[in-house]
């Protein structure tokens, strides 16, 4: 069973994949320009809660699939905490230092990193990668060449993980062993590199012949197996995430948690 495979279809969805990667362009560049924690906080909570309640996954795997981002927070505020520069000292010890400038920045930075985590997982979760380009194809005129290029490397990738995993094991069999080292290392490179290589432009031949038996043409007129194009769904998406983001934006400044407005000149609105 695909651990990404939802249990049951949202109306996420049946979102146009092309316009919705846009869209999710957009908020990471919102998030990326916050400046007020607050704001950050509330976007990462209207994400997170879509997570649970659109994503189409079960509860459970949903929170096992957040646990990272305990660790993408912790990871991208620590640094700014504990180095940042600041006048207000709170603690310090040999090259660490904790200010209350540094503190702060190190939250929202940390907040930030999870908008743009939980925005990502929620794309990823609500998209399949075939209609993905396809719609690219379609909607955004995406040049053939690159989108059934990127299709076939994601077929061709399990079949070289299972050609890894088969000569690894067809190795160990044999008794193979290596050096200690640069040399061992080199070793390694060797047994596996060349002709992991030789299968891999084995298999890109035999797809080139089966296209040019097909008359595929790159710059030709073509029907897709997969047709994409805008719906309902797609004026609703734009219209929740606009107010979900204005709501947020709004919570910001009505339910303030940090009260500061500007992280970059630490001006609280008290």
């Amino acid at each position: 069973m695909n651990l990404l495979e939802p249990a049951k279809e949202t109306w996420l969805h049946r979102v146009n994949p092309a316009l919705k990667l846009a869209a999710f362009l957009g908020l990471f560049v919102v998030a990326l320009l916050t400046h007020r924690p607050d704001f950050a906080l509330f976007q990462a909570i209207v994400y997170i809660a879509l997570l649970f309640l659109s994503s189409g996954h079960s509860r459970w795997k949903m929170a096992a699939l957040m646990l990272p981002f305990l660790l993408v927070f912790l990871s991208s505020s620590s640094t700014m905490i504990l180095f940042g520069r600041g006048d207000t000292v709170w603690w310090t010890w040999g090259l660490l230092k904790i200010s209350e400038e540094s503190f702060y920045r190190g939250i929202h930075i940390g907040l930030k990193s999870v908008c743009c985590a939980a925005a990502g997982l929620l794309f990823a979760l609500t998209t399949r990668p075939s209609l993905l380009f396809y719609a690219l194809m379609q909607q955004f005129r995406m040049p053939p060449r690159f989108a059934y290029g990127f299709l076939a490397s994601m077929r061709l990738l399990p079949i070289v993980w299972e050609e890894f995993v088969t000569r690894k094991h067809a190795l160990q069999v044999r008794g193979v062993r290596y050096a200690q080292g640069v040399k061992g290392l080199y070793e390694r490179l060797s047994m596996y590199a060349v002709p992991l290589l030789a299968q891999s432009i084995r298999r890109a031949q035999r797809i080139a012949v089966a296209m040019e038996a097909k008359r595929f043409r790159m710059r030709a007129k073509r029907t897709y197996y997969y047709a994409t194009s805008y719906s309902i769904a797609d004026l609703v998406f734009i219209v929740c995430f606009a107010a979900l983001v204005t709501a947020a934006y709004a919570a910001a400044f009505r339910f303030p948690v940090f009260g500061i407005d500007d992280v970059r000149y630490m001006s609280k609105s008290l």
